[in-house]
């Protein structure tokens, strides 16, 4: 298993004390760099290229998980050997940030893990956390089930779960690297974003045609996303920019940036059916 830091600076307590969760069942791969900063970067994008690609490439890797989230991911993504990689696939593991690098690999065919990055696996996360998080890894998983969400917009939906976090999902479709599968289940979470701001990027992700492309929306998250003087919620922005759709909506999943972060397989398929989301284990 390789660690390595793609983004932002991980802060050293966090990553000791991740690292020494993983050691007690996994060998561990990563480079002493893993700690530069160059302002809010973990290193020059020289760095983290060559040490996102290195794991990439190397076959004795099965599993490349990052240390943090945060900014960068998108500074490095086109140049990244893609082509190999879907060659010689191997899980990405993590979630913010690291959307930019689970939207390059399901482009290629790949499926790969949103779920807690090392840092968050060195605080204090509940066991249901760290065993989703050790079962998706390990390729352990049956179908399971988010029951008791809360609907939005009812409906019935299957196809292949995608997403991650709605700012670097909005961003990809910027630069042009946004391909969502038709009948996809989007899958959005993000934190600390105006509610105004999170309509304008399911609004260009709208005019965009994006999401004319998902069969279905599944909400995480939305921390630190309070309404502002105008009282306007995210709940209700959501609700407004995805009705036209004309498919189900359900909320309240429990993945995101809060401290119950469920990790789960991008690039397999699940089904939305009133206030559950099934979730099943990649070839099902």
């Amino acid at each position: 298993m390789a660690v390595v830091a793609p983004s932002s600076p991980v802060p050293d307590g966090e990553l000791w004390r991740g690292l020494a969760w993983l050691r007690m069942r996994y060998r561990l791969r990563l480079l002493p760099s893993i700690l530069s900063r160059d302002g809010y970067l973990a290193g020059d994008d020289d760095r983290r290229r060559a040490e996102l690609a290195g794991a990439m490439l190397d076959d004795e890797v099965k599993a490349i998980v990052a240390a943090r989230g945060g900014y960068g991911a998108m500074r490095i993504v086109k140049d990244l050997p893609w082509a190999h990689f879907a060659r010689r696939p191997k899980w990405i593991v993590g979630f913010s940030d690291v959307t930019a690098l689970h939207g390059m690999a399901w482009r290629t065919g790949v499926a790969s893990v949103h779920g807690p990055n090392v840092s968050t696996l060195g605080r204090g996360i509940s066991p249901a956390v760290r065993l989703a998080w050790l079962t998706a890894i390990e390729g352990l998983s049956t179908a399971r089930a988010w029951r008791g969400l809360r609907v939005v917009h009812g409906g019935e939906a299957k196809g292949v779960l995608v997403g991650g976090n709605l700012a670097l999902l909005h961003a990809m479709a910027a630069a042009g690297l946004l391909e969502l599968p038709v009948g996809a289940v989007l899958a959005i979470e993000d934190v600390s974003e105006a509610p105004y701001r999170v309509d304008r990027m399911l609004t260009s992700l709208l005019l965009g045609g994006h999401l004319a492309r998902v069969s279905a929306v599944v909400v995480g998250g939305f921390e630190g996303c309070a309404p502002r003087a105008d009282g306007r919620t995210v709940d209700a922005v959501i609700a407004d920019r995805t009705r036209a759709l004309g498919v189900p909506v359900v909320a309240g999943a429990p993945f995101g940036h809060g401290p119950h972060n469920e990790a789960f397989i991008l690039g397999a398929r699940a089904a939305v059916r009133g206030d559950e989301l099934t979730l099943y284990p990649p070839g099902a």
